[in-house]
Order: structure tokens, then C-alpha cells, then sequence
């Protein structure tokens, strides 16, 4: 049966609903970089178990206000908040523009970040300084400035990557180790908020499909392919696959699990 967005009323088949349950009706969702790929992804998902979602952006606001426009469409409720990552002050000029539409938190899923990285032997101490800022200061601060709004009970997810665990692709060295950094935040922060009964969690996809990934799938004939390969189940992943692993963690059916490092790379560690 599909749900209504606002009610959790059954209205429809589960298929017209794409795996929606009302499991999160009433609650309200934070997702970072949440207007495209995988953000996006996870934005609707929530929105489609009935979170009333704030979807952030950097600095395309056209596409977190489709996100947006796509979730009222489908009888979501949401909204946009536009705030640079990787800026002094950015975790503080974030919540206060979150706080102009809500009042508490209670699934944060800290998904923005830069997705790549030069190899070592071309990177410049400009652009290591800028991927660290984004991946691993900005959410580390976000969460920092976010405890209060947070409220007991509540979930955070830190979206990492398969690269934190395999050394695939060494040319993303820096790249990989923000999202180590990022994992290593997870573990630490589970400690700390377990006592609310907030649960931390970190989810690594492995290549997922979006525009971030173009030229590795469609630069050139046998990019999909060798990356389909990649995988044990011989696919590449969708934005969708890791969403809902995202909404496993965020509803109650995810209460047990903290502290973890959930690998979301449809086998490509194996």
C-alpha cells in the first residue's frame, strides 16, 4: 500500500509510493548537499517515509529547490537552505538558516562533500586544506553546533566511502583519508551521544551513479562496464541503493545499530 506523505495513511500501491512507510512521520531531516545525487536520493527517501526535510546546498540552488519541488510534488513536505561548506562560520550560518524553518532535529545526514581529490603527487596544500574543510571540518562542526537542536533520540548518518577501506583508487589518497577521518568521527561521536539514545552511523557507497561520477562511467566505452565489474553483484550503484540503506538506519527498525560502518558498495570490498 502506498502512504501519504503527511498522514501515514495507506493510499495506493507500494510501488506508486517507491518504498515509502510513514516509518518517519513527524520527524525532521537535515541532508547536506541534498539537491543532487546522492543527497538527493536520500532527501526524497526521507521525505517518502514522511520527514519534513531541510535540504541544504552549497551553491546550486536551482537544484535543491527541484529536490524540493519534487518532494512537495509527491505530498512531502520540505525546504532549502543555502550555505557554503568549508568557510569559516559555516556550521553556524547553516543552523541559522535552518532555524528560520524549524525548531529541532532529528536525523541529520551529513552527505555534502567534495568527491575528489588530485593524486599526491599533484596536489597543492590549497586544495588539500579545502577537501578536509568540506569532508571532515565542516560536518564535525555541524554536528558541534547541532547538539542542542538535535533531539534525543535521534540519528546521524555521515555518508563516507568504500575508498576509506581499499586502496582501489590511489590517485584520491586525500580524498580517501577524510572519509577515514570522517568514519573515525562516527565511532568516537556514538560514544558520546549513545547516552541520548542518538545513534551514529557511517554509510560507504562504492560508484554510484550521478554527475560526479561521469567521466569515470561515460568517459569512455568500457567506463560503465569495468565499473560494473567493481561490484560482486556486477552493477553499478544508484543513488537510490544507498537511500535506502540511509532510511534503514534513520527509522526505529535501525535503534540497535550505532558505532558502525555500513558498507553500502554492493559488494566492491569483497
Amino acid at each position: 500500500m502506498r502512504t501519504d506523505l503527511r498522514t501515514g495513511t495507506p493510499t495506493g500501491t507500494s510501488e506508486e509510493a517507491g518504498g515509502g512507510t510513514g516509518a518517519l512521520t513527524g520527524r525532521t531531516a537535515l541532508v547536506t548537499g541534498g539537491g543532487r545525487g546522492i543527497g538527493r536520493g536520500i532527501a526524497e527517501r526521507l521525505a517518502r517515509d514522511g520527514a519534513r526535510v531541510a535540504v541544504h546546498y552549497g551553491s546550486n540552488e536551482t537544484a535543491a529547490k527541484e529536490t524540493v519541488a519534487a518532494i512537495e510534488a509527491a505530498g512531502g513536505s520540505a525546504f532549502a537552505i543555502g550555505v557554503e561548506l568549508g568557510r569559516p562560520d559555516d556550521a553556524e550560518a547553516l543552523w541559522e538558516a535552518f532555524d528560520r524553518h524549524a525548531d529541532g532535529l532529528d536525523i541529520l545526514v551529513n552527505n555534502a562533500g567534495i568527491g575528489t581529490a588530485s593524486p599526491i603527487e599533484a596536489i597543492g596544500e590549497q586544495e588539500y586544506d579545502r577537501v578536509f574543510a568540506v569532508n571532515v571540518k565542516a560536518p564535525f562542526f555541524i554536528v558541534r553546533h547541532g547538539l542542542g537542536r538535535l533531539r534525543d533520540g535521534g540519528r546521524v548518518i555521515n555518508i563516507s566511502s568504500g575508498l576509506a577501506r581499499t586502496a582501489v583508487m590511489p590517485d584520491k589518497v586525500a580524498y580517501a583519508m577524510t572519509k577515514g577521518a570522517l568514519d573515525v568521527f562516527t565511532r568516537d561521536l556514538s560514544k558520546v551521544l549513545g547516552p541520548r539514545g542518538i545513534t551514529v552511523n557511517s554509510v560507504a557507497p562504492g560508484i554510484i551513479d550521478t554527475d560526479n561520477t561521469a567521466e569515470l562511467l561515460h568517459g569512455t566505452p568500457d567506463g560503465w562496464a569495468r565499473a560494473a565489474a567493481i561490484s560482486a553483484l556486477g552493477k553499478v550503484g544508484s543513488p537510490a541503493d544507498v537511500a535506502d540503506v540511509v532510511a534503514f538506519l534513520a527509522s526505529d527498525a535501525g535503534r540497535w545499530v550505532t558505532g558502525s560502518w555500513v558498507d553500502a558498495t554492493g559488494g566492491s570490498l569483497t
